[in-house]
Formats: C-alpha cells, sequence, structure tokens
C-alpha cells in the first residue's frame, strides 16, 4: 500500500523543490546567541556566524540565571512528571508559574500549556459554540486558523487591520446585517487578533478594536506571542503599547520566544474562562504537563522582568538603527518599531528564489538570516525577516548591514 502513497509524496516534494519552495534545516552545533556555530548544508564544516533570525529579543536564551534556575528545578522536581495535569502531573512549581504570569498581566489566572499553538488549539471549541460567532483578523498565526477550525462557532475573517472590515464582521455576527434566512444574531461574540503579527513585526489596532468591542458587546483575545516581555513600556505587550491593558479578555502567549527561547505556552485572563478550559481544553488535558525545569526558568524569566528596562530600552535602539539604516540603503522593509524587520522582495521575479539565495549570500558572508517564502507568506511576498536582539551589538549590527548591502548590489536588490 505504500508504495502507491511514497510515489505520490516523491512527486510532490519534486514539486516543491522545483518551485523553490522546500525548506532545508540549518544545524546550531552552540547555544542560542548572537554568535553561533552553524552547520549548512550538512555535508559541509561548521561555520561561525552571527544570528539575527531567532526570537531571543532579550538575549535570555542562554542566560546564567535561567540556567541555574532550571537545573534547581531539576534538582528538585525531577525530568518530567509522566502524567498530565489533572492526574499527577501538577506540583507546586507549575501553580506558581501560573500565579505569576497572571501577576505579570493583571489577569484573574493563568492555564499553562507546552506551546502557545496548543494554546490556542484548546481555546476556541471548549468556550464557544453553534450559536457564538469569531471575527478573525485575515493575517492572524497558524494556530489561531487551527484552534478556530475544531470550534462550531460561526467565522468572519476581516481584511488585516482593516477596522472598517473588522466593524463589517461585526454588523454580521450581531446580526445587524441580512445575511441568510436562517442567521440569528450571535450568543457570543469573540474579536480574535496577534497582539504583533509575525510575518510582518505590524502591531494591531487594539484600541480600536477594544472600542469596536464594546459597541457589539464582544469579548476580545490577543495573541502576544511576539510581545511578551519586551514590548510595551514594561514589557507588558502590545496591549501595554496601545494603552488597553485590562481590557482584554483573554490572553495567549509563550515561553518559547523573549521568555527564555525553551517551550511551554499560556492562557492568561479571566477567572471562569481559565477555570472551563481546566476542565475541556483538550490539549491541556490531554497532553503531558510542562518540564519543570522549564516552569523553574520562566518563573525567574518573568522575575527578571522587572529589571530589564536597559535591556529592552537597548532592543528599541537596536531595532530603529537597524530599520533607518536598512531603508536608506533602499532595501523594501515593512515600516514598524516592532525588532521583527521583514525585507520584503516581491517586486521582483522569483521572489521565493531570491529570498533563498540572498539568505545563501549572508551566510556565506557570516550572517544567519532565513527566506520566508509560500505557504509560510503568499505568494508574491517572500522575504528576508531579520530579528534584532538586546544582546546584539553596534559591531554586529553593522556586520549585517554591511553584508545585506554587499549581497543586495551583486543580486540587483539595490542601486547603490
Amino acid at each position: 500500500m505504500f508504495d502507491h502513497l511514497k510515489e505520490g509524496l516523491k512527486a510532490e516534494l519534486n514539486e516543491i523543490q522545483s518551485a523553490g519552495l522546500y525548506k532545508e534545516e540549518r544545524v546550531i552545533l552552540s547555544d542560542q546567541k548572537p554568535g553561533i556555530d552553524v552547520r549548512f548544508p550538512e555535508s559541509d564544516p561548521p561555520r561561525k556566524v552571527l544570528n539575527f533570525c531567532a526570537n531571543n529579543y532579550l538575549g535570555l536564551s542562554n542566560h546564567p540565571r535561567l540556567i541555574k534556575a532550571a537545573g534547581e528545578a531539576l534538582d528538585q522536581y525531577g525530568f518530567g512528571l509522566s502524567s498530565v495535569r489533572f492526574i499527577c502531573g501538577t506540583q507546586d512549581v507549575h501553580i506558581r508559574l501560573e500565579k505569576r504570569i497572571a501577576q505579570f498581566h493583571g489577569t484573574d489566572d493563568t492555564i499553562l500549556y507546552s506551546s502557545c499553538f496548543d494554546a490556542n488549539g484548546g481555546l476556541f471549541e471548549p468556550l464557544l459554540g453553534a450559536d457564538d460567532a469569531i471575527v478573525t483578523d485575515a493575517f492572524n498565526h497558524a494556530s489561531i486558523i487551527d484552534g478556530i477550525r475544531l470550534c462550531r462557532a460561526r467565522r468572519f475573517i476581516y481584511s488585516h487591520s482593516d477596522m472598517d472590515s473588522l466593524e463589517e464582521s461585526l454588523q454580521k455576527a450581531a446580526g445587524k446585517v441580512s445575511m441568510d434566512d436562517e442567521w440569528r444574531p450571535a450568543r457570543r461574540i469573540l474579536i480574535v487578533t496577534d497582539g504583533v503579527f509575525s510575518m510582518d513585526g505590524d502591531v494591531a489596532r487594539l484600541g480600536e478594536i477594544v472600542e469596536l468591542a464594546r459597541k457589539y458587546r464582544a469579548m476580545v483575545m490577543v495573541d502576544e506571542s511576539h510581545a511578551t516581555g519586551f514590548f510595551g513600556k514594561t514589557g507588558r505587550g502590545s496591549m501595554e503599547y496601545c494603552g488597553v491593558s485590562g481590557e482584554i479578555d483573554i490572553i495567549t502567549s509563550t515561553l518559547g520566544k523573549a521568555m527564555g527561547g525553551a517551550s511551554g505556552g499560556f492562557t492568561t485572563g479571566r477567572q471562569e474562562i481559565i477555570d472551563i478550559l481546566r476542565q475541556k481544553s483538550r490539549p491541556y488535558q490531554f497532553s503531558n504537563t510542562l518540564a519543570p525545569a522549564i516552569a523553574g526558568a520562566s518563573i525567574e524569566a518573568f522575575n527578571m522582568l522587572e529589571s530589564m528596562g536597559e535591556l529592552r530600552e537597548t532592543l528599541e535602539k537596536n531595532t530603529m538603527y537597524f530599520r533607518s539604516s536598512m531603508e536608506a540603503m533602499g532595501f523594501h522593509v515593512v515600516p514598524g518599531v516592532h525588532p521583527i524587520v521583514p525585507i520584503l522582495f516581491g517586486s521582483f521575479p522569483d521572489d521565493a528564489m531570491l529570498s533563498q539565495k540572498f539568505a545563501r549570500r549572508l551566510y556565506e558572508k557570516g550572517i544567519f538570516a532565513v527566506g520566508f517564502f509560500f505557504p509560510v507568506v503568499p505568494r508574491g511576498q517572500a522575504r528576508i525577516r531579520v530579528q534584532l536582539s538586546a544582546i546584539h551589538t553596534r559591531e554586529q549590527i553593522n556586520s549585517a548591514l554591511e553584508a545585506f548591502r554587499s549581497t543586495g548590489r551583486e543580486l540587483g536588490v539595490i542601486e547603490s
């Protein structure tokens, strides 16, 4: 039976490669930091490169305090629990982390997951049914899209960050616009958005979203994966940046980016929402509990945020310096203030191939940044997504800028 499937898979893989859409993994031989050892392709010798594509926004991935906290938790609580939470997988370290996250965000309670993908995957089905409606941004993360698919609620997709489109969708969900003979106003409406969109680095218009939510008696859910810990004045994310702290009903985020970069995710918000998720959320009920070493280190990461204002300021300066320098060279950079800096190639033919060729030339010059192309981004929107860190030095950033400049000239992306 497999022979038939095998030939079909081989043909599909060949098509992906021919279209220039095949993704290859780079093997890192060191810990995660600005300067890393990488082997790519696998047959080549290792190369020392500067990493400009990690979610290591605050430089915590190999921080001594987190390594120490993880080791202490490992010694005290062991390697793992071999259980889900409601059987014998809850230790006091998990409860302390949940309370610490709730304290940080000013929410009632928190529930932990093995990833934010699971947090989003397990969010919607327990809360909403066929009589309800979800109104979701067209550019939301794949985990949100997949989680919504598991839910019976009616789905309305609004154009990315388009408030007129959002209001039109809310009017339909609220029954204020006739759709068909059988449609009734939704019992509950939930507006769903990323706080920061991972491919473009743009920030959701949360102030306007909250105003529309009030107008149509809707709840609001925000995924803060690319904001928790470093975005906003005190690192409390896009909600703080947009001035709507305390006005969001549901927050999901990750422990696997700025907060140490290991794994784990969470949902935090209203008490009754968290309580029902503990009873009905399938990824929570049927997945092993978060490893205690990660839980212990994550508590330390949240404790460290209180004294990391200088690092957040450095990250902001690094971001603005890199963005303005790339724009001055003539690259097509998506405007913004976030340390995600997308450099677009959509105006060139074979943009997917160009993004990979560009990334490979950068690698040869000692800069590690990866090309993104369909299906990760829409066709015609291939890019290299640079991500700045607070621990990038000005010398390292200048090295990256020079590599972009010379490669851009070689490949005809910029003129000077």
